[in-house]
């Protein structure tokens, strides 16, 4: 389980994330439901990739992501490994 000085250093790598209780969200308008889509398999393949699955909800071009470690109901480094690479979706 991480401390809080360790969220708050992590949190300052991320891009446009904020913390909500016990887990990091993320939320993104895309131009159209397509584009979201696009965004979302990318999202999939690195969930896979980390056997680390976000919470997703989609709303035509609305996309609200979160991310919690559901083993201790709480964040860990694998939730800030995984939002580090969604950030990296062009």
């Amino acid at each position: 389980m991480l401390t809080l000085e360790d969220i708050k250093e992590k949190m300052g790598r991320l891009q446009n994330w904020a913390l909500d209780g016990s887990m990091i969200v993320k939320e993104i308008m895309f131009p159209d439901f397509k584009a979201a889509m696009d965004f979302l398999n990318k999202v999939a393949e690195i969930a896979e990739k980390h056997n680390h699955h976000p919470y997703i909800t989609i709303d035509y071009n609305h996309v609200h992501l979160s991310l919690i470690t559901h083993e201790i109901n709480s964040l860990s480094g694998k939730d800030f490994e995984v939002a580090e690479e969604i950030d990296k979706i062009p």
